[in-house]
């Protein structure tokens, strides 16, 4: 088989396509048209394949954020609420997006790279004609997986970032573990759990959504690929900072008690 040689989709049709696609998708789940086998599978690299570098990425920046908010501190003599500015930003925002980047990084990429390979080399034209809807087959169970599994590494991360900052603050600050957890204790609610939650299974629709789309729209050879997945990865980085903006304003504008 030739690769196919159409023009490649502009970034504003392949935007409104990866909308589509989403709603698509959702609608196949609801008349429960999926493949659990794949969720399963797609699960393990979300979770487990992906588990490590997100928690070391969240444990340097636990770290980081714990030695510049104290420094500032210090000079107010107030260091001992370091531990609630932590949690006001770290917790709340900065973790989340984290995590979100990094599987962008490392999933959203290859569900790009791999669905477009198959679109460029007429796999998926052979799935029609095996009558398989790519959607069920290939879309649906990423992004299932992504859902499911981004709110269990984005606590996993959180958990690991607090205790970052527990030891930075331990040992450049002089503050006890007690006093730095029971100052992120004072200022994070469960309802912030639950946003945190929230943002992990709308982050883990936008990875899927964007990296499936992304790969079921290119064309032009396989030299596309690369580039189709660089683009998957740099547009759902500015979508997760969209979403969560929106997320913050509608949470401070309508607090959630």
């Amino acid at each position: 088989m030739q690769p196919k040689q159409d023009s490649q989709p502009s970034w504003i049709t392949r935007c409104c396509a990866a909308v589509l696609l989403l709603g698509q998708a959702w609608l196949h789940f609801v008349q429960g048209k999926t493949h659990y086998r794949q969720i399963l599978e797609h699960m393990v690299t979300v979770g487990p394949g992906s588990i490590y570098p997100v928690l070391l990425v969240n444990l340097f920046a636990g770290m980081i954020f714990t030695i510049q908010t104290a420094r500032e501190l210090a000079r107010f003599d107030a260091v001992s609420a370091v531990g609630g500015a932590f949690a006001l930003a770290f917790c709340r925002e900065l973790a989340p997006i984290l995590t979100a980047s990094i599987i962008a990084g490392q999933v959203g990429s290859a569900f790009a790279a791999e669905i477009g390979a198959m679109q460029v080399t007429e796999q998926i034209d052979a799935l029609y004609l095996l009558k398989t809807d790519p959607i069920d087959y290939l879309v649906l169970p990423r992004m299932i997986a992504c859902c499911l599994m981004l709110p269990v590494v984005n606590i996993l991360g959180l958990v690991v970032g607090i205790s970052g900052g527990v030891v930075a603050a331990a040992y450049f600050y002089n503050m006890t573990p007690e006093t730095f957890l029971e100052s992120v204790r004072s200022f994070l609610a469960i309802s912030d759990l639950l946003v945190v939650l929230l943002k992990g299974f709308i982050f883990g629709a936008l990875i899927a959504t964007i990296g499936c789309s992304w790969g079921l729209t290119t064309t032009r050879g396989v030299k596309e690929i690369g580039k189709s997945a660089t683009a998957a990865v740099v547009t759902t980085w500015v979508a997760i900072f969209m979403i969560d903006f929106l997320i913050s304003v509608a949470i401070f504008e309508h607090p959630i008690v």
